[in-house]
């Protein structure tokens, strides 16, 4: 499976940087990921499938439930309003989480597993550029597809509730002027690069190397090490400072705390991303998930197929 070194070289191999640039290695590694996990985007499209099945079910009785809300202070009749949509995107902002935490441990320990690895390191793209654009999967490519998917849903379910409102005699323009899509869009947006990519970027790159390690079970050698760290931390010290940490991560900190009612899509909310881009924490786990990211690399050039 291995070429020559002169045929690398004849063929543009990795000793010559401008084929390399010509032939766009990062973007086709890119591509490549979309070919062989269709999840990445399938998986968010179904449940979007099944939300506008579950809202177009929900539209019966739609008519009186709205004057019932419209009756509500401003505030109420708005959250009322906007339930639907905010479940929708929390919805879909779960499956892009849950597909990229099986992405990663994928990732690497798929390739060793059914032995493609050796076609792939045939080829002349270095292992930086392969653990990248693997990377740049749950950090780039789901967090935008999700949000994306979830704006068209949001539009769909606005579309099918106006029609409904309309046909039982209610104004729809005072139902649309309740609804913010653009301005939830770019509120969601900002949350999830923010909480879930940035703030998360840690269990990413730990579960990158953990499918770069593991020769089996990747999906315990992932969990057990830091549930053993918080067991022995609670027995030794009865403290649960690890626990607090990994619970920061999950949550976006400061950054994923909301007001009692609101959502991060919340018209009301106030972004602070000055605050945000200042905090230590966030610098740290940058710094933690590039030694996660350089760790996997080394892996994948050592680690034979399983």
């Amino acid at each position: 499976m291995n070429m020559p070194s002169n045929a690398l070289q004849k063929s543009g191999g990795t000793t010559n940087p401008g084929y390399n640039a010509a032939t766009q290695p990062f973007y086709w590694s890119m591509r490549r990921e979309l070919w062989e996990n269709r999840s990445i985007y399938i998986a968010p499209l179904m449940v979007a499938i099944v939300v506008l099945f579950g809202f177009l079910v929900s539209t019966i009785g739609l008519p009186e439930r709205r004057r019932a809300v419209l009756l509500l202070d401003p505030a109420k009749a708005r959250a009322a309003i906007e339930a639907p949509y905010d479940m929708a995107a929390i919805m879909l902002i779960l499956t892009a989480f849950i597909v990229g935490v099986f992405y990663c441990l994928d990732a690497l320990h798929g390739e060793r597993r059914d032995r493609s690895i050796l076609f792939w390191k045939s080829l002349p793209v270095s292992d930086v550029t392969t653990v990248l654009a693997k990377a740049s999967i749950p950090f780039l490519v789901l967090p935008l597809v999700s949000c994306a998917i979830a704006f068209v849903t949001e539009f769909i379910m606005l579309l099918l509730s106006s029609a409904v409102v309309a046909g039982s005699g209610l104004s729809v323009a005072t139902y649309w002027n309740q609804v913010s899509l653009f301005r939830g869009f770019l509120l969601l947006l900002y949350h999830v690069m923010t909480v879930h990519v940035l703030g998360s970027a840690p269990i990413y790159g730990w579960l990158l190397l953990v499918s770069a390690w593991a020769r089996r079970a990747a999906f315990l050698w992932a969990v057990l090490p830091p549930l053993a760290i918080g067991i022995l931390e609670k027995l030794l010290f009865n403290t649960s400072y690890f626990a607090a940490f990994l619970g920061r991560l999950f949550t976006g900190g400061t950054e994923g705390s909301y007001a009692p009612g609101t959502m991060p899509m919340d018209p009301g909310t106030h972004l602070t991303p000055t605050r945000f881009l200042s905090a230590p924490g966030l610098w740290i786990g940058f710094a933690v998930t590039a030694a996660f990211l350089a760790a996997a690399v080394r892996l994948r050039r050592h680690r034979e197929p399983i």
